[in-house]
């Protein structure tokens, strides 16, 4: 069961039972300030339990004066100028709280405590890099299908993958021989020039070959050569791995989305890390 992605004017959003929650992913100046009751409205309708928006700077009040708080912000995340602000609004009590608040803790600290400014990877001998073809659709979605046993997004449909490849994701990844073991991609909002780094995946396997690392120093220099000015992730905020990557590549934390995301059948929280790049 995914959740759809639609549009209340001119604003795209991603909501359903999955995930129990709206995700105002793009608000377009035009539909403020409607669009807010018209949230309220749709949560009332399908009984979901939280909103969350990004919000840039010039909506932020109307947002807070319909009972939103603000649960991370990323600087001069449009056109390397305007702030964005991930709001929140808690229609059940249980939502609002986060259960795993010691690991999660115990995982930030870990990450901040081994902040960097980026760091040099090399691939092990007998492991190569490319930047993923419309021909790797099947291997990409079978890499997803072990890692994640559900995600928010149909990346196990191969024919979803290709969509992406179309539109404004590019996919990164790592072989050994014929099979790719470690990939991720990046979701490129051109007109806004920011881009999220997203959709972290190595075969168990694999890991502890800093195959994260790689692979996001990869992912960055691609960026830059497409004029993005700010990458962010939202991250798993009980990974250890992945939370490590980023602070050690530079990335800076910005924030926690509270009970945001339906992983392998359970709510997660998320940590929000950015980077000027």
């Amino acid at each position: 069961m995914i959740d759809i992605v639609t549009t209340i004017g001119s604003s795209v959003l991603q909501h359903g039972n999955y995930n129990d929650r709206i995700y105002l992913m793009k608000l377009s100046r035009s539909d403020i300030p409607s669009i807010i009751g018209k949230l309220d409205t749709m949560v009332t309708d399908e009984g979901y339990c939280k909103v969350i928006a990004k919000v840039p700077a010039y909506a932020k009040d109307d947002f807070l004066n319909d009972g939103y708080i603000c649960e991370a912000t990323i600087p001069r995340f449009f056109r390397n100028s305007e702030d964005v602000y991930f709001m929140a609004k808690y229609y059940c009590k249980s939502r609002r709280f986060d259960n795993e608040t010691g690991l999660n803790k115990k995982v930030l600290e870990t990450a901040e405590s081994k902040s960097g400014n980026g760091v040099t990877v090399e691939l092990p001998h007998g492991f190569k890099y490319t930047i993923c073809e419309r021909s790797d659709a099947h291997e990409i979605a079978n890499v997803y299908k072990k890692v994640f046993e559900t995600y928010p997004f149909p990346i196990h449909d191969p024919h979803y993958i290709e969509k992406t490849m179309d539109e404004t994701l590019i996919y990164f990844c790592i072989w050994n021989g014929t099979n790719i073991v470690a990939l991720a991609s990046s979701e490129m909002d051109i007109g806004s020039q920011n881009v999220e780094m997203t959709d972290f995946a190595t075969l168990p396997e694999y890991r502890g070959n800093s195959f994260s690392l790689y692979l996001l120093q990869k992912m960055e220099h691609e960026m830059k050569k497409k004029n993005m000015k700010t990458a962010y992730t939202i991250a798993r905020a009980g990974s250890y791995g992945i939370n490590i990557a980023f602070s050690k590549s530079g990335y800076n934390y910005s924030g926690t989305l509270i009970n945001n995301t339906n992983i392998s059948g359970n709510f997660e929280s998320m940590n929000v890390w950015y980077k000027h790049l």
